[in-house]
């Protein structure tokens, strides 16, 4: 009996010591591991409250056999980027191109956070000088124009701190556009979906598309009867371009924003 009772007594701290084993080294606790990874596993209860094999890499959450602490010892770190740089000049002077500018991860996304976003951005524009800082030639040619948040960044006082001249507005009646204007879906141009035949847009003429011996901008229209049908093209998807007629000049624009552009 004494031999039975001394044998029951081993095998409950066999057991007791298994026990403490799991405890102990079972769970994801330094475990975490990238991606899917078959040998980032232990012997433990699984999230599905089975016990067995379970897994504590990123790829558990679609195969559901994460261990039970998986989310505790492993929380999601999302993607984190730095801010905006300031953008680049246009891409090429004296032509509708595009400028850039660009952000920086400072933290990868880990055990399924969010995943980063874009870390460039692209806007159509135009500079009105060559690279060695001489002014571009301009005609009275296609009206280039741009969205209305392309002039807010614009200067409003030259070098000296004297006031620019602060332009004017022309309101136009759409004729036409090509069907380019509603199918783009980059950031920079979804302005161009507001551009609908039959709608009146208003396009301000400020500087520094603003001509200031003339008195004009490209394409604006000023020595044109209403009746003549002007032309235009969306600067950031060449594709996109049309007609239409001028109806009045004013000083203030007053369309609504989304049919509110600037001449560049």
């Amino acid at each position: 009996m004494m031999g039975s009772s001394v044998t029951l007594a081993c095998w409950l701290l066999v057991v007791a010591s298994l026990g403490q084993k799991h405890l102990v080294t079972g769970g994801c606790s330094g475990k975490c591991c990238r991606g899917r990874d078959l040998s980032c596993s232990t012997i433990d209860w699984r999230m599905n409250r089975v016990y067995g094999t379970c897994y504590c890499d990123e790829g558990c959450i679609k195969t559901k056999d994460c261990c039970f602490d998986y989310f505790t010892e492993c929380p999601a770190q999302d993607c984190a980027v730095s801010s905006w740089s300031f953008w680049s000049g246009c891409t090429k002077p004296c032509e509708p191109s595009v400028r850039v500018r660009f952000r920086q991860i400072e933290q990868q996304p880990s055990h399924s956070g969010e995943p980063c976003p874009s870390l460039k951005e692209s806007a159509g524009c135009r500079e009105y000088r060559d690279h060695q800082g001489s002014l571009c030639g301009r005609n009275s040619g296609t009206a280039l124009i741009s969205s209305l948040e392309f002039g807010k960044g614009r200067p409003k006082h030259d070098s000296y701190g004297n006031p620019l001249d602060p332009g004017f507005c022309i309101e136009f009646k759409l004729e036409s556009r090509t069907p380019y204007c509603t199918v783009e879906n980059r950031p920079h141009t979804l302005w161009m979906r507001y551009i609908s035949e039959g709608f009146k847009v208003c396009v301000a003429c400020e500087p520094p598309a603003l001509r200031n011996n003339s008195g004009s901008c490209q394409g604006d229209g000023q020595e044109s009867d209403k009746e003549a049908v002007l032309h235009w093209q969306a600067v950031g998807n060449p594709r996109c371009s049309g007609t239409w007629k001028k109806v009045q000049k004013t000083q203030q624009c007053t369309c609504p924003p989304q049919h509110s552009f600037v001449f560049i």
